[in-house]
């Protein structure tokens, strides 16, 4: 059998105001993963999970994917919209994580708002196990998503980060107050 390379991709990391994200992108520019450094561990599973092994360089990405995610953090919400991003996954996880990319900064959806909007509204749990799954978290807006009644649910990057990053995009969270509550 024959033996096959490790996908090999760029680890660059950038601050921001929730702290120093890690950024991974492939030869051609796009986004393979994007998590906070703390939860680095997490991301290297969930590469290891979608491509088997991988070979991290240390370096810069591509620049104008760098100015994308400094634009966001600095108050542009739709500069990560054009951010070209690449997932492993099932046909099931990528369906959910193209669907998070069209929720709007500003706006929450509920997972089952979000299970009808792949056209499975039945499949409520799974797609909270594959938003839980995102790989390239803020860009594939997983934060987006919060419970029924507007409450934050899980986020990878904690609750704390994830009240954060609505509150920076605006957000009402569903309650029409700007008021979250924890779960």
């Amino acid at each position: 059998m024959k033996k096959t390379q490790p996908e090999a991709f760029t680890l660059d990391r950038i601050a921001t105001p929730v702290g120093q994200v890690l950024l991974v992108t492939d030869a051609e520019g796009a986004v393979r993963a994007f998590d906070f450094s703390d939860y680095e561990a997490r991301m290297m599973r969930l590469l290891n999970r979608h491509y088997g092994a991988v070979a991290l360089t240390e370096g810069r990405a591509p620049e104008r994917v760098r100015a994308a995610v400094t634009a966001y953090f600095t108050g542009d919400l739709t500069a990560l919209d054009g951010l070209e991003v690449k997932t492993g996954g099932t046909d099931f996880q990528r369906s959910v994580w193209a669907a998070l990319r069209t929720i709007p900064a500003g706006e929450t959806w509920s997972y089952g708002r979000l299970a009808q909007a792949i056209g499975k509204p039945a499949a409520v749990r799974a797609v909270g196990l594959a938003n839980g799954a995102n790989p390239i978290g803020v860009i594939v807006p997983c934060h987006r998503v919060v419970g029924a009644n507007g409450t934050l649910t899980g986020y990878a990057g904690g609750l704390e980060r994830k009240r954060w990053l609505l509150a920076h995009e605006g957000s009402q969270g569903g309650t029409g107050q700007g008021v979250f509550a924890l779960d």
